[in-house]
């Protein structure tokens, strides 16, 4: 066989039979990855494995040679320093390989403070459509004086599915730029930890039937779950939705959120609702929504509707509640559909 034949998406063969045999793989892959559509671009699997047992040892390496479908597949193991999706990587998939989102481990150690907020995050994800799921994110910063994110989600239209998010402040990011400039995630059945500000932003974030931590700082104020900025202009901000809400920390040292107005913007009015969840007894009755930044708590707009446990409100004036006919429209749904009626809610 002549050595073109021999040379097979980019490789090269010393042999006919090894050439004939890529060949065959390359037709079969092609087949499968067009059937049922017109025209479309075979879909492209990647395997990525530490043990070297893959297609690429590092996540980022198969992330830079992932296109728009590109499934990229991560067997087992802790994977060392930031993973960056940039915005021209759109339409990719991670996914832990096993289904256990604690087999497939993603961590850094870097703090804002020394690395940018975008630098910090252990997984900077600026793609849209992408979805990642079955694996963890951690930041395991240690000195607890900065940001120090486990994910920046800078894109529209990212579904997170069975994924764990471990950090101490700002944990997790939703981030679609200054002004109304609003992004879109969906986070469902997953678990997300931290102490400050560890929810934030001004995407438009649903968590779905999650469980969020708040861990015990060990003082009379444990922190603050989250804090969202979200523009005037926008409706919707973050939803808490059909989740758990729990801690270790002492009872009433926790509150669900504060007032973020990002870089002093009068317009940054964040928007945050915790509906039909289970509240633990570390919730603050009084200060459960507090001031920051010298803007009061009561310039944004923050309600909760419908949540059980011991740390629903038993009566405290700063606890708003919102009214049935007002939830109607306050759903996963309303604050995922934008312009183009995205739903990804099961």
């Amino acid at each position: 066989m002549p050595l073109l034949a021999r040379r097979v998406a980019g490789r090269r063969f010393t042999s006919a039979r090894a050439a004939v045999a890529a060949l065959v793989t390359v037709a079969t892959a092609v087949t499968v990855g067009t059937v049922g559509t017109d025209n479309a671009a075979a879909a492209t699997t990647i395997t990525v494995a530490a043990d070297g047992s893959g297609n690429y040892t590092t996540i980022q390496a198969a992330v830079a040679a992932a296109s728009t479908g590109t499934v990229i597949t991560i067997k087992a193991g802790t994977y060392q320093g930031q993973v960056s999706i940039p915005s021209s990587k759109s339409g990719i998939t991670l996914q832990g390989a096993t289904g256990t989102s604690t087999d497939i481990v993603i961590t850094g150690s870097a703090p804002a403070s020394t690395d940018g907020t975008a630098g910090s995050a252990t997984v900077l994800n600026l793609a849209a459509n992408t979805t990642i799921k079955g694996l963890t994110i951690a930041n395991t910063y240690a000195a607890h004086d900065s940001q120090a994110l486990a994910l920046y989600a800078g894109g529209d239209r990212q579904f997170y599915r069975n994924v764990r998010l471990l950090g101490y402040q700002d944990t997790f990011l939703s981030w679609g730029g200054t002004g109304s400039s609003q992004v879109r995630q969906y986070v469902y059945k997953s678990y997300i930890e931290g102490a400050v500000d560890f929810i934030y932003g001004n995407g438009a974030l649903v968590i779905d039937s999650s469980t969020i931590r708040s861990l015990d700082r060990a003082s009379t104020n444990n922190g603050y779950i989250t804090a969202a900025a979200t523009n005037t202009s926008n409706k919707y901000g973050i939803l808490i939705t059909r989740s758990t809400l729990l801690s270790a920390a002492a009872s009433q040292t926790v509150a669900l959120g504060r007032c973020w107005h990002a870089g002093g913007a009068a317009d940054a009015t964040g928007q945050v609702l915790v509906r039909d969840s289970t509240l633990g007894g570390h919730i603050r009755q009084a200060g459960a929504w507090q001031d920051m930044g010298g803007f009061s708590w009561k310039t944004c707009r923050f309600s909760e509707y419908n949540n059980t446990g011991s740390g629903v409100t038993q009566g405290t004036s700063d606890r708003p509640q919102m009214s049935a006919s007002t939830a109607a429209s306050y759903t996963a749904q309303n604050y995922l559909a934008g312009n183009d009626g995205w739903n990804p809610v099961p």
